[in-house]
């Protein structure tokens, strides 16, 4: 089977984070692709495992280097996806897990045509403004951002192979595992197809004649 990325996407306070956390947990197949930003960690966060936090001129000579698979500039921070950690995982026969935005799937797409984009939705939009209320990390100014950037992003849903909606945890993790088990099992994507049916068939016929020929 060939791997490949897979991309979830929404707007800041849906729960991609969450439901990508909870995939790799469940699913051994999975691998997360650990990106790198320049803005500061939350609280809880942890170095590595949740992103690379690194300076603003790190992360310039690495974007000057061409090592970003996608790169997008998100509330005055700079986020990124290293090619290098995609192909790592790749290589191990593992679907890349990315918690990334619009622009920067459009660029993902670009570079791995065979990605997989699933865009999550709140049930409302009560339900997300109340997500990132909870936080408490929000100023009115940056709440205003957030919520004028995901205006953009529910827009630009069209670009998104599949969609869930995330009002209920372990339905959305569900649903999403079950994309990756039928996506994985399209032709396109099964290694030997060809060989293995050719085989199977070669069964089938001398079977057929030894059948014929005790008859």
């Amino acid at each position: 089977m060939s791997s490949f990325p897979l991309i979830l996407s929404s707007p800041s306070g849906a729960g991609k984070t969450t439901i990508a956390r909870e995939l790799l947990k469940r699913d051994t197949r999975l691998g997360y692709s650990v990106s790198w930003t320049t803005r500061l960690p939350r609280e809880g966060e942890v170095e590595g495992r949740d992103y690379y936090f690194v300076s603003r001129a790190d992360f310039a000579q690495a974007l000057d280097g061409g090592r970003f698979a996608e790169y997008a500039e998100v509330h005055g921070e700079m986020y990124g996806t290293l090619r290098s950690e995609v192909d790592r995982l790749l290589d191990a026969g593992r679907h890349v897990v990315m918690d990334i935005d619009v622009q920067g799937a459009r660029q993902l797409v670009a570079v791995y045509p065979q990605s997989v984009l699933v865009f999550v939705l709140p049930p409302d939009a009560g339900a997300l403004i109340g997500r990132l209320r909870e936080r408490g990390t929000e100023s009115r100014e940056s709440l205003s951002r957030r919520l004028r950037s995901a205006i953009g992003e529910l827009r630009a849903m069209e670009i998104y192979q599949y969609v869930i909606v995330n009002d209920d945890l372990e339905r959305a993790v569900v649903a999403v595992s079950g994309i990756v088990s039928a996506e994985g099992a399209r032709i396109g994507r099964t290694e030997d197809l060809a060989t293995r049916v050719s085989a199977i068939v070669a069964g089938l016929e001398l079977e057929m004649a030894n059948i014929n020929r005790s008859n």
